[in-house]
């Protein structure tokens, strides 16, 4: 292990290690209650931003919160932070009570989404402004702000100016800063929105990696679900001051439990119907979208004719040019759009119907069936097992 590395984990948050996905850093030691926020409310005037929040955090976690502006996530991480007061309920680190505690006591470290760094200071004047206001001096100053810096591979960038780095540079320099000073959490708010799409594909993967061998507790907040999905090892969809679904992106994208879930994680196709059919391993639903029943292989313990909606993935859709077989699970339409996307092709296909399902077909896939274009007679399937039903 490097030098940078052993002086920044040497922090109170604890040892690093990889992180596997969908699971958290091997070799930290667990604690599934190092954040805990307690039946958390906020409230602006009248209007309440944030509705009764439950939620832990392990130590050494890269948890993301997720959703669409307005969802009250943001004030949720400016809460952790001490830069919001909390109306009802309690935020805990490492079981210490935070409501009394000024944002400059506390073991958090936020870096803001604008990087906020002083235009007039150099790189190594910006990490070390903190660390200064905490009155460290001499050779341990200029140590600490040095291993931060090799960390984020910006040393040799010491003596410039903000203006004078790229937006992903400037980014290294203000997670630099959030680091030397060792947080129990370090706090992320929107870390990548000022980074175009290519260079922020990249850094989610250089964050990860830097985090992971810091080994600090890490809560971000991100209104892209991709992003989400890279970086975290869990998330929480949240809606209207709530949180609507917590789980590993992997439990959240493919095991939705409700409409606004499905469709803000990726993108789905939805098949409103009624039960005709519940068992303990399967059940049957009938849609007007389609010409045959829409067969799950799970039950859902509801009422015949209790109303229901599936969903299935773009990517489980299989596209055909012959009837398929069996009587489950397809219905028939015309190409209505097509969207090359590289390593697989979008279609829109518009059924008898009316409906229009989203089918992904990859390159591979696509061959096999000649490419269908516009106005083509085309099936789209899918299998038991490609469908969730969401009853709200």
């Amino acid at each position: 292990m490097s030098e940078q590395s052993s002086a920044l984990k040497a922090a109170p948050n604890g040892s690093g290690g990889r992180r596997e996905p969908g699971g958290i850093a091997s070799g930290v030691s667990l604690d599934d209650n190092f954040v805990q926020i307690v039946d958390v409310v906020k409230k602006f005037g009248e209007t309440t931003a944030v509705r009764g929040v439950n939620l832990s955090v392990k130590k050494g976690e890269l948890f993301a919160l997720l959703g669409s502006s307005g969802c009250g996530k943001s004030t949720l991480l400016r809460m952790l932070a001490g830069l919001e007061s909390v109306t009802e309920g309690q935020i805990l680190i490492d079981g210490e009570d935070l409501a009394k505690m000024p944002p400059y006591n506390r073991p958090v470290n936020m870096m803001f989404q604008s990087y906020a760094l002083f235009p007039h200071m150099s790189v190594e004047s910006n990490v070390a402004f903190g660390l200064k206001q905490e009155g460290v001096r001499g050779g341990e100053l200029k140590d600490r702000v040095h291993n931060a810096l090799e960390l984020v591979q910006m040393a040799k960038y010491a003596k410039r100016k903000p203006h004078q780095l790229s937006g992903g540079q400037q980014q290294r320099v203000a997670l630099a800063r959030s680091l030397v000073k060792r947080p129990k959490l370090l706090l992320l708010d929107e870390p990548m929105s000022a980074l175009d799409k290519q260079i922020r594909q990249r850094t989610q993967i250089e964050l990860v990696n830097i985090l992971d061998t810091v080994g600090v507790t890490c809560i971000m907040v991100t209104h892209d679900q991709e992003e989400a999905m890279t970086m975290a090892n869990r998330l929480a969809v949240m809606s209207e001051g709530q949180i609507v679904q917590l789980g590993t992106p992997h439990e959240v994208y493919e095991y939705p439990n409700t409409r606004f879930s499905a469709q803000f994680i990726g993108s789905t196709n939805l098949f409103d119907g009624n039960v005709v059919e519940d068992e303990p391993d399967h059940v049957f639903v009938e849609s007007p979208d389609l010409p045959v029943r829409m067969y799950v292989n799970h039950g859902i313990t509801g009422p015949l004719g209790m109303p229901v909606t599936i969903s299935v993935r773009p990517e489980r859709i299989a596209l055909m040019r012959k009837p398929p077989e069996g009587a489950y699970n397809w219905g028939r339409g015309k190409v209505s759009n097509i969207a090359y996307m590289g390593g697989y092709t979008l279609y829109h296909v518009t059924l008898d119907s009316g409906k229009v399902v989203v089918a992904n077909v990859s390159s591979l896939a696509l061959g096999e069936i000649d490419s269908p274009t516009f106005d083509d007679e085309v099936y789209v399937r899918w299998s038991a097992s490609a469908g969730v039903v969401l009853t709200s």
